[in-house]
Formats: C-alpha cells, structure tokens, sequence
C-alpha cells in the first residue's frame, strides 16, 4: 500500500509499505477513504517541532473498516467509520471523564501504540486502528459523497474549533472574538454560532478566509492585526468580547486574544502553543483562561448527529482537493496558505 512519509523538512513522498493487519484482538484495518493534511503537519514540515527522520504522518481519516480483532465489538467490516487525530481507549477515566486526549493507553497516529507495534498514520491508502473499540466512531453502512467532507472535518479542526468555544464558555448571547482564520479557526465561528453566540468576529486580513467565515455565521470581521487589531475590534465591541477563542497559538496571537477580552471573560486556548502566554494582562483583568489538546473523541457522536442531519457544514473548509499521489502539492499549497485545508483521496 502507499503512504506518504516525511523525509525531512519540507520533503513530503509518497512510499510503499505493507498492507497492515489486525496484530492484537482489539485491531481494526480500515481502508481510507479520505483523509487530509492539518495545520499541525506543517509544525515538523517547516521544522519548527523536533522530529526524528523519516517519520509517518497524518492523523485525520473517514475509511471503511475491512477486518476486526476478536475483542472488537462495536463496528465490523463493511462499516463507514471515522477517528479522532489520537487514539483512546474509551475506558479509562479520563475517557470516562471525556479527556480522551489524555486517555491511559492511548497513542498517536504513526507512533508506538503502547505495545511496541507502531499504528500506521493517516494519510495513506489503509490503516491499522489500534483499540478500535474506544477510537473508532461508526457512521453507517455507507455515507453521502457530499457529506464525506463533513465528517472529515470532525477528525480534528471541528472538534478543536468546538473544544475552544466550549472551553470560553460560549453561549446564547454570547459576544465572540476568533483569532486565527485557519482551519481550527473558521470552525472555531461555525461552533460558536451553533452554540448560540450573537456576534462572532472573526480576525482575517484574507478575503476567501474572511468570505468563509461570514458563511460560517460571523458578523464582523476584522482585518488588522497587532495593535490596530486591537483598536478594531474595540470599536465594535467597546471593551472586548466575552469569550475569545485563540486558534493559533504564536506570541503575536495570544497576545492579541489577551487583549480584545473583557475583564472577567473568558478564553479558549487551541492553537498548538508556539508562544508564551501574557499572565500579567489576563491576571489584571480576572481574565478566565481553559484550553488544550481538543478531546475530539468526546465530542465526535454529538457533532457527528448535527452533520448527518445537515444543521452544519464543516466540509467547506476544504478549499483543495487532490489524489494521494499529489499530497507534496497538497502540502504546499499549505505551507504557502494558497490552501485552507486538504482533502486527500486515494
């Protein structure tokens, strides 16, 4: 089977691996469907994570499950499925608390899965799930075309962007500033706007990006960044948001979320975190702070009913689509933000 491989920063290809099989009796290999390439994979592409060389990658798939362990009891072959960007048991009790990111046997896509056999990675024409029974969320017996770009969504940037408006405490009324326009980001609008939010101002100084997040339910948009960013948004909403939503994670965002909350809101913190926090300015303001690695796991069965029924769309985010064998174009056209997001086909 082909996968693509990280040989070094900035040199994606395509391989040739073997066909993966069920090794242990809570296994399922799925054949992939679709997967994508996230914001995340270009930390180690542009060399700004340590990585050791050549690495798997991808960690985002809808797929049809072809054959299970013997100890797997909630899909079976056949199965429409889709998986959260970390793999989890589903019993421990941080899955039972719904922190399946920080789940007790859990692993990531690519690595060692706890027993010394390494899982495969995503973007590739099949996989081995390890413990599929608590990483694997079933689908059906088949899913829409149109809707396979939905469901994809909900591997990562939807959850992520959802983790972010749950974490700031958004809610019906609520005021919201977005900051970052990537993926995480435009989803980040999408889910405070489904949660209830009244006005949602998204930061963009790109116009498809900023014509995506006005589809996506914001009703401001500000273009400035840094200190004039900061001014804009104060001439909307006098002195700042409610909720905050940081979906980047470098010094120059965080500092902008810090700035554009009002004293006693709240902020959801979901951009891999590239810079330091401003304690001193959310401290002097009572300033809430929540965040983390998003436990798409736990949010996956309630999101997944809203894209089945068609209430939100999170598939547009997908501005490229490309055959595996161009995923190096795929990644470039990341790294070069000609792209939002990619979706991958075999």
């Amino acid at each position: 089977m082909r996968a693509t491989l990280l040989e070094d920063v900035g040199k994606i290809a395509l391989r040739e691996f073997p066909d993966p099989v069920v090794q242990r009796p809570t296994d399922a290999v799925v054949r992939v469907t679709a997967s994508c390439i996230c914001g995340s994979d270009l930390h180690p592409y542009r060399g700004k994570t340590p990585s050791v060389f050549p690495k798997r990658i991808g960690h985002e798939f809808v797929g049809v499950v072809e054959d299970i362990g013997d100890e797997v009891t909630t899909v079976r072959p056949g199965d429409v499925v889709v998986a959260p960007f970390l793999i989890s048991d589903g019993t421990c009790r941080y899955c039972r608390a719904g922190l399946h990111t920080s789940c007790e046997n859990g692993s990531v896509w690519g690595t060692d899965d706890g027993s010394g056999a390494r899982s495969d990675a995503c973007q590739g024409d099949r996989i081995r799930a390890p413990l599929a029974d608590g990483t694997l969320v079933r689908v059906g017996t088949e899913l829409p075309e149109a809707l396979l770009p939905d469901v994809l969504a909900l591997s990562d940037v939807m959850g992520t962007g959802h983790h972010a408006a749950v974490c700031a405490g958004v809610g019906p009324g609520s005021t919201v500033v977005v900051v970052g326009d990537g993926a995480v980001g435009l989803c980040a609008v999408l889910a405070a706007r489904r949660l209830g939010a009244e006005r949602v101002v998204a930061m963009s100084r790109t116009p498809s990006r900023q014509k995506l997040a006005a589809e996506f339910g914001a009703t401001d948009i500000v273009a400035g960044r840094g200190a004039e960013g900061i001014a804009q948004v104060g001439e909307l909403l006098g002195d700042g948001a409610d909720a905050v939503l940081e979906c980047v994670g470098s010094q120059e965002s965080l500092e902008q979320a810090a700035a554009v909350a009002h004293p006693g809101g709240r902020l959801g913190c979901v951009g891999a975190p590239l810079g330091n926090l401003p304690l001193g300015p959310l401290f002097m303001k009572n300033v809430r702070l929540a965040g983390g690695v998003a436990p798409a796991r736990a949010y996956l069965p309630e999101l997944l009913d809203d894209v089945l029924a068609g209430r939100v769309r999170p598939g547009r985010i997908f501005d490229l689509e490309l055959p595996l064998d161009e995923v190096a174009e795929g990644y470039r056209a990341m790294d070069e933000r000609r792209a939002i997001k990619v979706l991958l086909r075999p």
